[in-house]
């Protein structure tokens, strides 16, 4: 089939996640003998190179706000292209691609990895309310609706009324192949000597780096100080990180560096730490609608996984089986959890074990595009 795949808040190549995800399904549906275009913002370097058409377009003024104004361009595109599937990466301001798919005969995808759904409190259903008619939720909603097939690793992000039959639930994934133990590359950075816990990430306060950088504290006071962090990614919350860290010995932080370069980065640490505050997003109340790469690409490249007992991150790493989950109301439970892995050769490596084996099952990024193929080419064509 021929794909049109429109997510032009995204910029390839890039470091966040949203890159990594939009990437890794065009290669992935490629490979799998679709022919897939692309609408991305253009990063810093060329576009991968490879079977996907990779074509550059941003929101006006480089504003998520304004994917809206771009469905103009977006359908002259579509109606050069004649796609088989529109597929969108779904914001609450977008709709540029997808509202074209009924009109050129074209099947609806949606990727949903946000809530659709207004979290309580939320500013933006207040400002909506007040708006009387509410044009935000109806304009998702109208989204939703329009899409022959929503992909999502939540269901209960998305609107009520959505049918079941048109939602395919999946986890985003992890490049098992070039995310594994032992994977070579350059590293420009020196890895801090011992037992190595890596944060790599978003810097942002629900992903919870402090708390790393707190629990590193923990056990110098406690005389351990065989057990070293390292910290890959950037965001607003990094200065207090390095507040946090200030002074502590065998704490390095690398700032963000391109996805090539973190098979050989993660390969180089011993555990992989996620450490999520639920608590400092509101949006979270709606649950962990959270696809969490990191801990994939960690459990492809063999690390055990220590991350809180909360939400349905349990369901996604077994505990003492592919990780270690600890309570996030203890404050010294993430320490406790580090020193014991780190004193534990034999529980790292088992554990480790069985997380790569895990991810190469359940969340690899090929696994996650057998399963879109499969939804997609069920649709059958619209035309």
């Amino acid at each position: 089939m021929r794909i049109l795949y429109s997510a032009i808040d995204q910029t390839v190549p890039g470091t966040k996640g949203g890159s990594v995800h939009v990437t890794a399904v065009a290669e992935g549906l490629a490979a799998l003998g679709h022919e897939v275009h692309v609408l991305v913002g253009p990063g810093d370097g060329p576009f991968p190179a490879g079977p996907v058409k990779w074509i550059a377009m941003q929101p006006p003024l480089g504003a998520q706000q304004l994917r809206w104004a771009r469905r103009g361009a977006v359908r002259q595109i579509a109606e050069r292209l004649r796609p088989n599937v529109i597929m969108e990466r779904y914001y609450n301001f977008g709709g540029e691609a997808i509202v074209h798919a009924r009109s050129l005969q074209a099947r609806a995808v949606l990727e949903v990895n946000a809530p659709v759904v207004d979290h309580p409190g939320s500013t933006k259903a207040a400002i909506d309310r007040a708006l009387l008619v509410r044009p935000m939720q109806r304009w998702r909603e109208r989204l939703c609706a329009a899409a022959d097939l929503i992909v999502t690793p939540d269901a209960a992000i998305l609107p009520p009324a959505t049918p079941a039959a048109k939602i395919l639930q999946a986890e985003w994934g992890a490049d098992t192949v070039r995310f594994s133990p032992g994977a070579k590359g350059p590293l420009p950075f020196t890895p801090p000597p011992g037992v190595v816990a890596v944060f790599a990430g978003a810097f942002r306060s629900w992903h919870g780096a402090i708390n790393l950088a707190r629990a590193i504290r923990r056990l110098r006071e406690r005389g351990r100080h065989d057990v070293a962090a390292l910290f890959i990614g950037d965001g607003p919350e990094l200065p207090a990180v390095k507040a946090e860290a200030a002074g502590l010995e065998h704490v390095v932080f690398t700032g963000p560096l391109p996805h090539a370069l973190m098979p050989a980065a993660l390969a180089s640490a011993h555990i992989g730490v996620a450490p999520f505050d639920v608590g400092a997003h509101k949006p979270l109340a709606l649950g962990f609608y959270w696809s969490p790469l990191k801990m994939f690409e960690y459990m492809a490249s063999g690390l055990p996984v220590v991350a809180p007992a909360v939400a349905r991150i349990p369901a996604l790493v077994g505990n003492r089986r592919e990780g270690i989950l600890y309570n996030p109301a203890d404050e010294n439970a993430l320490a406790s959890a580090l020193e014991e892995l780190a004193a534990d050769p034999g529980l790292r490596d088992a554990i480790g074990a069985a997380a790569r084996e895990r991810a190469v099952r359940e969340y690899s990024w090929e696994a996650h595009c057998r399963a879109l193929d499969e939804r997609i080419t069920g649709l059958g064509s619209a035309r």
